[in-house]
């Protein structure tokens, strides 16, 4: 089992994905449809990784849309 996103080593983390307008409100977003007023690490983390998925198919980096 691996470990939770906050006890592991920044080092074997890849680099960090700055997210982009899109991403932000998406996850935010995610955050209010949980009763969170703000995001946190994990929505943050989702975000990333929609927009690294996003971006591997190709989709200009602004056209987040499902």
């Amino acid at each position: 089992m691996s470990l939770p996103p906050w006890k592991r080593s920044p080092a074997r983390e890849p680099a960090a994905r700055k997210l982009t307008p899109e991403s932000i409100a998406w996850a935010k977003a995610r955050a209010r449809k949980a009763g969170r007023r703000y995001p946190n690490l994990i929505d943050n983390m989702a975000a990333a990784q929609r927009q690294a998925e996003r971006e591997a198919e190709g989709r200009p980096p602004g056209s987040l849309a499902d």
